[in-house]
């Protein structure tokens, strides 16, 4: 037994870890690679422990089993696996660190806004990849906020939601990439898409929950990648000109 017993602890204390970085917004299908990449676990045993497997906590209740199914919930933080770990250990750390990061305050914000912590996840996420700085998170927040409750504004216009359906990502989209029919595409779909397109970190996701109070609906990107808000459509279309005259004369501010 004591031979058994110190072989054991031999190799569990000897297994090679390797520690992971998983930046905010990345996607679950990138986070697959880049743990494969780093030796954890293959990513065609993480989609199937991700779309098949009950980890058994209240915020998968009800979360179809689609291959995307926990997109919104791996946790972007540091992480230290195993090499050669268990699929369903690693998914396990993330949404287990999830769960530590969503307080019972965030819960009882959402509810008091009124929405599920799944609905505001899918807030965060677009938030996460339409805003490339911190201090507009809360404003983009607002015109999201703003159109889901209008009944003028029934489609929310995202274009990462379209990217994330789209099999390579584009620098402009095209007419034809907005009609594009999926239950993620908020050009087509009524309100929220069908899930996170991204996993937010928890900026992302307090911008969600606390939106700036603003009479925004529109905004659009200029060169640095900060925005421009609009109350209107003629104010949107403005905004619209001034980026395409600060793109071709290659003003950045």
């Amino acid at each position: 037994y004591r031979t058994i017993l110190s072989s054991i602890r031999y190799r569990v204390s000897s297994r090679q870890t390797v520690q992971i970085t998983i930046p905010e917004g990345t996607e679950q299908e990138d986070i697959f690679l880049l743990l494969e990449q780093n030796g954890v676990c293959e990513a065609w045993k993480l989609k199937a422990a991700a779309q098949y497997y009950d980890y058994g906590y209240s915020f998968t209740d009800g979360l179809e089993y689609t291959p995307t199914r926990l997109e919104g919930y791996l946790f972007p933080d540091t992480y230290t696996f195993y090499v050669g770990d268990d699929p369903v250990r690693v998914i396990g750390k993330f949404l287990s660190n999830f769960n530590r990061k969503i307080t019972v305050d965030m819960k009882a914000r959402a509810d008091n806004i009124g929405y599920d912590i799944n609905q505001i996840i899918i807030i965060a996420s677009m938030i996460e990849k339409e805003a490339k700085y911190d201090d507009e998170r809360p404003t983009v927040s607002s015109v999201i906020h703003n159109r889901l409750k209008s009944p003028d504004y029934p489609h929310l216009q995202i274009d990462a939601t379209v990217q994330y359906v789209l099999p390579q990502r584009k620098e402009n989209l095209t007419n034809e990439d907005l009609k594009i029919d999926s239950p993620y595409n908020t050009y087509v779909v009524e309100g929220l898409p069908i899930g996170a397109i991204c996993n937010p970190g928890i900026a992302a996701i307090k911008a969600a929950l606390y939106p700036e109070e603003s009479e925004y609906y529109y905004y659009v990107a200029r060169i640095n990648g900060r925005h421009i808000f609009s109350r209107n459509a003629e104010e949107h279309q403005a905004a619209i000109e001034q980026v395409r005259y600060e793109a071709e004369n290659g003003i950045e501010e």
